[in-house]
């Protein structure tokens, strides 16, 4: 199998997370300070070849009618850019409320305000990683958590 790595693009950091070897668990990576975007790609291309990456998956922040606003055109034209420097598959993945979900959970773990700031999107990328991950079971992940005898993936009724 292989790794999948996740990004919650930003224009200031991008957070990012990783697959385990199997594409099961997603987890966190680190928070890269964007100071230029170049230095921003070049960077991932690094963690691609150092993790043995093999399909990177874009956080797509789209509205809640499904519209893109600047931001979702914006992570959409750093893809891009991201696709012409890699070989390895990027994909967009619908990001809604990720952030919001891990400003959630930070905020139950009892982190201050400062330090839930330098970890956020770090755990919005491990969120939209996941959700990947349990979509997809034909590429590692585990679809609802679990995988059955002969690779197959579902709930047990």
């Amino acid at each position: 199998m292989s790794r999948i790595l996740g990004l919650d693009v930003g224009r200031v950091r991008i957070g990012m997370a990783v697959s385990d070897p199997l594409g099961l668990v997603a987890q966190g990576l680190e928070v890269l300070a964007v100071d230029d975007e170049e230095s921003a790609l070049a960077r991932i291309e690094g963690l691609i070849a150092e993790w043995g990456v093999e399909r990177v998956v874009v956080g797509l922040p789209r509205n809640m009618d499904n519209s893109l606003g600047a931001q979702g055109r914006y992570t959409e034209e750093f893809a891009e850019k991201l696709r012409h420097r890699v070989r390895v598959p990027v994909d967009l993945w619908d990001e809604r409320l990720t952030t919001v979900v891990a400003e959630k959970t930070l905020i139950g773990a009892g982190l201050r305000r400062a330090r839930r700031k330098k970890v956020v999107d770090q755990v919005a990328a491990t969120v939209l990683l996941q959700s990947y991950l349990d979509a997809h079971p034909d590429e590692g992940g585990s679809g609802y958590g679990f995988r059955r005898p002969g690779g197959q993936s579902g709930v047990d009724g």
